[in-house]
């Protein structure tokens, strides 16, 4: 693999006079022949002192970017930006090994979040990230982006990250200026997989409750098209915030229109799917397809009293992200505990339509 360095000596100097970095740099729309850098940085910020709670302070927060054309496949970047050094990796053409890891749930408990992200730097920085969402508890409050940014900023500066709504990231426009996103669902390729990356938040969709079914009409006919326009790929991953299982007594037969999805996935050979939301670790596996959830990034932990039957692998509930492993049409799978304990090893076995 190749390692190039590249710098950004404008950007630098102009940041010489502009207010201070408040989140990043990160990169994110990596392809083999392309990426975008992205930095936060505050302009100022407002002192809010509400007549009975405690004083606010909002920030005023910009998003600087710069898109980067041209490069190599299965090439290491490093970059020096806005006063933040970073690097990050190209996808490899065809079967090339590379790795990533899914996690979510990481909007509040920020001292564990922080010992989430330091344990899944000690086992290996991930060629990049799936993010299932509810980064911040509420995607609308300009002042917890910063807070996100600076407890992940030790990873984020060495991978690439590719998130998906949380029904707390309430559809903000944040979420797409920091992101670079221009559709709130998008899939990409990497190597010999494809992955497919859903908005499951159907509360905080536009409109009303018929513009809102239309809208997730319109997503589940394009995830259809994605699924089967990359059947050639060895691997079909697909993400999302909601499950369409969970072992949360409360919240089971709350995600229908996930779990309508099924017989779509299985029809389209999807290989495993990673979601989020229940703040847990589990594990399914129904018709060959994976089924995990990992929403144990910092958020209040779940019970997971009720485990459906006959597809339960492992349920546990304790802080977690999943480790993934690719090399050739086999995906290694460890899930990982806060603590750095396996609590879950399986394989996935890929090929076309498989």
């Amino acid at each position: 693999m190749k390692r190039l360095i590249l710098f950004f000596a404008a950007a630098v100097a102009a940041f010489a006079a502009d207010p201070k970095l408040a989140g990043g740099p990160f990169v994110v729309n990596v392809n083999a022949r392309s990426a975008t850098i992205v930095w936060l940085t505050q302009g100022g910020e407002a002192t809010v002192i509400p007549p009975t709670e405690a004083v606010r302070i909002a920030p005023s927060l910009h998003v600087e970017k710069t898109t980067l054309t041209g490069l190599l496949p299965n090439t290491r970047y490093e970059y020096d930006v806005a006063g933040g050094k970073g690097s990050f990796k190209t996808p490899p053409n065809g079967a090339g090994p590379y790795s990533f890891v899914a996690y979510g749930d990481n909007r509040t408990r920020h001292d564990v979040h922080r010992r989430v992200m330091a344990t899944l730097i000690k086992h290996g920085i991930p060629d990049f990230v799936l993010q299932s969402g509810d980064m911040v508890e509420n995607g609308n409050d300009d002042s917890q982006w910063p807070i996100f940014f600076d407890v992940e900023k030790e990873l984020l500066r060495q991978t690439v990250i590719f998130p998906s709504l949380g029904n707390h990231e309430r559809n903000s426009h944040d979420f797409y200026d920091f992101f670079q996103a221009t559709m709130p669902y998008y899939s990409f390729d990497w190597g010999n997989g494809h992955f497919s990356i859903m908005n499951s938040d159907l509360e905080n969709f536009p409109g009303n409750g018929r513009e809102k079914a239309a809208s997730w009409a319109e997503q589940t006919r394009w995830l259809e098209d994605d699924l089967q326009s990359h059947q050639a790929a060895d691997f079909r991953f697909v993400t999302a915030h909601h499950p369409p299982y969970t072992a949360v007594a409360s919240r089971q037969g709350d995600n229908k229109h996930m779990t309508a999805l099924v017989p779509m996935f299985e029809k389209y050979h999807v290989s495993a799917a990673f979601f989020g939301h229940d703040h847990n670790y589990q594990h399914y596996l129904n018709n060959g397809i994976h089924y995990v959830v990992t929403g144990g990034g910092g958020a209040p932990l779940y019970d997971v009293s009720k485990p459906p039957t006959g597809i339960t692998q492992k349920v546990a509930s304790i802080e977690n992200f999943v480790s993934v492993k690719v090399d050739g049409k086999v995906a290694k799978v460890q899930a990982i505990a806060i603590d750095g304990k396996v609590l879950d090893d399986f394989e996935i076995h890929g090929g076309p339509g498989r």
